[in-house]
């Protein structure tokens, strides 16, 4: 009789692990009660080189939803710390637990952690669970991310518990089966520097080198080159957010990955209307991580990364902090150039003039006056539609469309590569607010999942300018009061 592993296609090492204990408690979920498998990426189940007709059965959702363990996993909570808001606070995983690392069938190694499995040793008094609403939404916006081509943590399943969870109102509790490159965050870092000795911190560091940046090991200062590394990561990847209009809501440095990848959907959503104060969140009451400010805030936390690493760096503390200094004083240059690369492919330009980024800032300035939808703005210059914005008739709109199409004739590429290389870059689609909404209304207080399966068929394919978006690409009416997403505790 074939094993659960060999049925199921489970591959699990546990490096992690391996590390020293300050970094993790070995802890096991909390069985639920009626655990039911709701919603399941068959296809990234795949990819991990699973049996995805076994894990639709109810062994998969025993399996999602914590009561079974699978074979060769060992279940762990990880312990790191955190600047909330500005303020450092110790914090670890409340309510995930790491079953292991799923080595696929390309030999990757992928981080399978359950969010909202009961109480760890680090739930601070919470009850280590999860609501439905906001372990769906987790799932519509990080695979919306991953179709957008922007590194992301990603969503294998979502299973109801069949228990009430207790916020503002009682709420059907959920859990989701979430994968990364890894959980080991800035915040793993500063816990490390914090509570832990050097060697401790040598440890996590070797490890973040070994499973991220391998190539970097042997180098004359890794661990300056860790710094690097991690620097070029995320400023691509806020440069990416900030291209589609991207606000993650809460940026603090326990939410910020050494791998790069985007990581908690919290009181996260997209832009319509242009303005760099656009603020979603509930308990951003200054407009910290406004989408303005989300690349002076990655700076911001990179620097509470380096910061942990002075110990390393140099064994002289004003030598290790010159280093550091050095490096994150290169991050804002690195994310402009990102940025304004970006921008240029959103308009077709092919190679660089100095002149680029006026003409960039010129559209944005008369989008933020004229309160115009950012995603259907590009869209419409990419499928040649100018009037459909809301900027067409005015007096500015005509003279840059001139200067932008003059750009556009003194490169060697002709007018059709440009448009192919805007649709390439301008999503028709994104995970429109009031479209969210609707479908996770329709899930938790009707159970019907239909409207979010249709929200995610259109998501999954957002350069594709196909006619079956059209409606997905309408505007709300406009709202009475602004919209507002909370952190989904």
């Amino acid at each position: 009789m074939a094993s659960e592993r060999e049925k199921i296609g489970w591959n699990f090492d546990d490096s992690y692990a391996q590390l020293p204990d300050i970094f993790f408690t070995d802890t096991d979920p909390t069985p639920v009660q009626s655990p039911e498998l709701i919603i399941f990426n068959q296809p990234l189940a795949v990819e991990l080189g699973l049996n995805a007709e076994e894990l639709e059965n109810k062994n998969g959702a025993a399996v999602f939803a914590g009561n079974q363990i699978p074979e060769g996993a060992r279940p762990l909570a990880q312990a790191y710390a955190g600047h909330q808001f500005g303020h450092f606070t110790k914090l670890g995983d409340g309510r995930a637990i790491l079953l292991g690392e799923q080595i696929t069938p390309k030999g990757e190694r992928v981080d399978i952690q359950l969010k909202g499995p009961g109480r760890t040793p680090y739930s601070r008094g919470g009850d280590g669970r999860a609501a439905l609403g906001p372990m769906l939404r987790e799932y519509i916006i990080s695979e919306a991310m991953h179709a957008l081509g922007i590194p992301t943590t990603r969503s294998l399943a979502v299973v109801t518990t069949g228990e009430p969870v207790y916020r503002e109102r009682t709420l059907p509790g959920a859990i989701l089966t979430r994968l990364a490159s890894s959980h080991v965050r800035v915040g793993t870092f500063q816990y490390a520097a914090k509570w832990g000795t050097v060697e401790e911190l040598r440890a996590l560091a070797d490890y973040a080198l070994h499973r991220h940046y391998p190539d970097a090991e042997t180098g004359e200062n890794r661990y300056l080159t860790l710094l690097q590394e991690v620097i070029k990561r995320q400023a691509g990847l806020v440069a990416k957010w900030q291209l589609v209009g991207f606000i993650h809501g809460v940026m603090n440095t326990d939410n910020m990955t050494i791998s790069g990848e985007t990581i908690d959907y919290g009181p996260c959503a997209f832009m319509d209307t242009y303005d760099p104060a656009t603020v979603f969140s509930s308990i951003d009451t200054q407009g910290r991580y406004a989408y303005g400010n989300q690349p002076y805030i990655a700076g911001w936390n990179l620097a509470r990364f380096a910061e942990t690493l002075l110990p390393l760096l140099h064994d002289e503390q004003e030598q290790a902090v010159k280093l550091a200094q050095d490096e994150i004083s290169k991050y804002m240059k690195l994310y402009q150039n990102h940025w304004l690369s970006g921008m240029r492919v959103k308009l077709g330009i092919f190679n660089e003039e100095k002149e680029d980024k006026i003409l960039v800032q010129e559209l944005l300035t008369m989008m933020e006056k004229y309160k115009a939808d950012y995603t259907n703005t590009f869209r419409s210059l990419s499928i040649e539609k100018p009037e459909d914005t809301v900027v067409f008739k005015t007096p500015e709109f005509k003279q840059w469309y001139e200067k932008w199409q003059a750009r556009l004739g003194r490169q060697q590429e002709p007018k059709t590569s440009s448009l192919q290389l805007m649709r390439s870059s301008n999503p028709a689609v994104i995970p429109r607010n009031h479209r969210v909404e609707t479908a996770l209304e329709a899930a938790v207080d009707q159970e019907d999942y239909s409207v979010m399966e249709r929200l995610l068929n259109v998501l999954s394919s957002p350069y594709a300018h196909s006619p079956e978006q059209d409606e997905y690409c309408k505007l709300p009416e406009q709202p009475a009061q602004p919209y507002r997403t909370y952190c989904g505790t």
